[in-house]
């Protein structure tokens, strides 16, 4: 199995994931055109696309591109649109021929029905789990975004982690503001840049390395809470933490908390 990048708008991706005998499927359609190009240079037959949420970045290349590969989408029952013609719930199973096996995973906060697709070694996580982030609680509530990333955790840790945008650089200033004494998180800011100069993506990144440098997988660590209760002026419990870092993170962005 083979995954590509496709960079797309402003800051998303698109993945591209070939098997055997040049076969594809698409995660994520925010932009038909710069897809429909690398499939054309890549020579792959398209034989599916899976959508993590119903944001319009995700999705809005969708007609276009099936006016070409009319191929079934596969998406969050609880925000199956019109184009999604194959409805998915927590833990169902698709099987694709010649590319295996996705299970799809509930992760809802950012939206309520955000599906992740777990894949031999590989996680595709949308606007959940981000390079050292997460997604906004547009629909959901802190505490369903906690849990969301809880269980994402229990993931091995040589697990790739493809999400839906480049928001590592950004992600790993807020995260060093947080907490300045975690040298990994240093040290992955140089990595970054390196790659960036380079015109590389950073992302995928394995789990083992967001258990260490991602603040919103740390919630729990002696002083990054310190500095999350100190943020918020009270002792707070786990959920009510994650949702004080997630404003923290609002703030630090000039972002209005929702």
């Amino acid at each position: 199995m083979q995954i590509h990048a496709v960079p797309v708008l402003n800051d998303n991706y698109v993945w591209l994931i070939e098997g055997g005998q040049r076969q594809c499927i698409v995660v994520d359609l925010g932009d038909a055109q710069p897809v429909l190009a690398a499939i054309d240079a890549l020579g792959l037959t398209v034989q599916a696309i899976l959508l993590t949420h119903h944001h319009a970045d995700h999705t809005q290349g969708i007609a276009k591109f099936r006016a070409r590969h009319s191929v079934p989408v596969y998406g969050p029952a609880t925000e199956a649109q019109r184009w999604v013609t194959h409805p998915l719930a927590d833990g169902d199973i698709v099987n694709l021929p010649q590319i295996g096996a996705f299970s799809a995973w509930l992760t809802p906060g950012h939206t309520l029905g955000h599906l992740s697709y777990l894949t031999y070694g590989a996680a595709f996580t949308g606007d959940t789990l981000f390079s050292a982030g997460c997604g906004r609680l547009f629909e959901g509530t802190a505490a369903m975004m906690l849990a969301s990333l809880d269980r994402l955790a229990t993931l091995p840790d040589a697990t790739q982690i493809y999400c839906g945008h480049e928001y590592t650089a950004d992600n790993l200033r807020f995260a060093q503001f947080a907490e300045p004494e975690n040298t990994a998180i240093a040290e992955r800011i140089i990595a970054v840049a390196k790659a960036a100069a380079l015109g590389q993506p950073s992302v995928p990144v394995r789990l083992a390395e967001e258990r260490q440098t991602n603040p919103f997988l740390r919630i729990r660590t002696p002083l990054l809470r310190q500095g999350i209760e100190t943020f918020a002026h009270q002792k707070l419990n786990d959920a009510a933490a994650f949702g004080a870092l997630r404003r923290w993170k609002d703030e630090f962005d000039g972002l209005s908390p929702l």
